[in-house]
């Protein structure tokens, strides 16, 4: 019978979420909704130094914000698994009986070595010029642990609760062999994977152990993570091999990594930057704050979108999915293996096709807060009116000020480039005579003032219409001319041609 789907993103609560955690969750998410299955929220914080205050709260919103909400675990309810914080759980002693089974199975072992003593094994092999030192199958026999002190010595010291760590026990040199659903067949030998520490001496577990335990005890179907814990791979299949697990662990999934806008190296922390909360919370670990994607003004539909892009392939040419379609068309085999380039110019695109989409009275909603700042308050229906004729022009919502505050505020200088290139000599008779003939206008609406510019210019000879909207906005480009006059009003029109034309002259 085939297994339920069960996904987990399980992060640690040590800051803000970036981009490839954001992914990595929006990943699960997609395959638990296309296959009808749980996504679930585990929180990974076996590491209480590295504990931020917050961090938890932030990863929560950031789901929310994004719309990929867990169907269960931490702030999204509990199911039959809970709880969902590795901390609490720690309590339940089911931690140290996975590690126990593991020790009487001659699996793992007690290792009692001091931060010194490890200190020195790590100097005594660089000397050696070993290139990655590692506590392993060789260097073990060197070191204080239950394999190399007498049986009644280790019993000596656990009674004296000495402080000790339990080690995974890795063969010396043997293959192996896993396979990952991105990536297929993987092998590789136990000389390269160290004696990886399963329990702390505070009896905290480590990742290696305490993921394994959960995503069994969870019912976990898929384990996806970033490449970056492929190293590790070999050494969880070890555990599940030796625990006697092997049918009931998960398929393996490592997302390939987001790259920088160049293809080289790991993204950046600024590029991947992903807060969600204001700016008064600041991640503890960055000497500085700065705008995250929500903060930045993108929407959220358009960041999930570009992110499911990065290393998956829908299989068509369009760009443009909504998460529903999104989801409809996730799998793994899709994945690339190698790395996905990050381009902010194309994610500012992603979020100016969202905003098109967006009706008149949203962007007025959305942009009359900065309108405010700026001293403005207009009615609802010329703040939609703006919005419409303007949006085009913008990726974000703050950029609305920008590409259009000569709707609100009259120019008080001029394209000097456009009027050098383009004022004639008969320019400024051209030009009053249509600011008199704007000025007579009974009606003031597109159809009019078309009319009316065509009627002068028969009269008159050619307009030029850059010139026009130089001396009404001051800028030589923006949204349809007509429109923006009609908008702007005739009042606000006839008077700006007359101060630009006084002031020419």
């Amino acid at each position: 019978m085939e297994k339920r789907v069960r996904v987990r993103f399980a992060p640690s609560p040590t800051g803000g979420l970036h981009m490839g955690g954001v992914r990595t969750a929006l990943f699960n998410y997609l395959f638990a909704k296309r296959h009808k299955g749980d996504f679930i929220l585990r929180i990974e914080d076996t590491d209480q130094t590295r504990f931020v205050e917050g961090a938890e709260e932030y990863i929560i919103n950031a789901l929310t914000w994004c719309g990929i909400p867990p169907n269960e675990g931490v702030g999204f309810g509990n199911g039959k698994h809970a709880p969902y914080r590795q901390s609490e759980r720690k309590d339940l002693g089911i931690y140290k009986t996975y590690a126990e089974r593991l020790i009487e199975s001659g699996h793992a072992y007690y290792a009692f070595d001091t931060s010194e003593e490890l200190d020195e094994m790590r100097k005594r092999l660089e000397a050696a010029k070993v290139v990655a030192p590692q506590y392993n199958a060789v260097t073990r026999q060197t070191m204080r642990n239950s394999l190399t002190l007498p049986e009644d010595e280790v019993k000596r010291l656990l009674e004296a609760e000495t402080p000790h760590v339990v080690r995974l026990k890795v063969p010396r040199n043997e293959d192996i062999r896993f396979h990952d659903i991105i990536r297929g067949w993987v092998v590789v030998n136990s000389a390269q994977v160290d004696d990886k520490v399963l329990l702390k001496s505070d009896g905290m577990p480590t990742y290696h152990l305490a993921h394994i335990v959960d995503d069994i005890e969870m019912e976990i179907s898929h384990a996806v993570r970033g490449e970056e814990w492929l190293p590790s791979a070999p050494a969880h299949i070890l555990i599940y091999k030796y625990l006697g697990l092997e049918n009931d662990m998960p398929k393996l999934a490592h997302l390939p990594l987001i790259l920088n806008p160049d293809g080289h190296g790991k993204i950046s922390k600024r590029e991947a930057r992903f807060p969600v909360f204001p700016l008064s919370w600041q991640d503890p670990r960055e000497a500085t704050p700065y705008l995250g994607y929500k903060e930045a003004g993108y929407y959220p539909e358009a960041f999930v979108n570009i992110l499911a892009l990065l290393g998956w392939n829908p299989g068509n040419n369009e760009e443009i999915f909504s998460v529903d379609e999104l989801a409809a068309l996730f799998d793994f085999e899709r994945v690339h293996k190698s790395g996905a380039k990050f381009d902010p110019e194309k994610a500012k695109w992603f979020n100016q096709q969202y905003l098109r989409k967006k009706s008149d009275e949203e962007l007025a909603d959305a942009f009359e807060p900065f309108l405010k700042e700026k001293g403005f308050s207009v009615e609802k229906p010329f703040l939609m009116a703006f919005c419409r004729l303007v949006k085009e022009k913008v990726q974000f919502v703050h950029e609305f000020w920008e590409q259009g505050k000569y709707v609100f505020v009259a120019p008080e200088a001029y394209d000097e480039k456009v009027l050098s290139k383009k004022w004639k000599e008969n320019s400024k008779e051209s030009f009053t005579a249509l600011m008199t003939a704007f000025s007579n206008l009974k009606n003031w609406d597109v159809s009019s003032i078309t009319t009316c510019f065509h009627a002068v210019e028969a009269e008159k000879g050619k307009l030029d219409m850059q010139v026009l909207r130089v001396l009404i906005t001051g800028v030589a480009g923006g949204p349809q001319l007509f429109d923006m006059l009609e908008l702007i009003g005739k009042t606000a029109v006839s008077d700006r041609m007359k101060q630009a034309l006084e002031k020419l002259d």
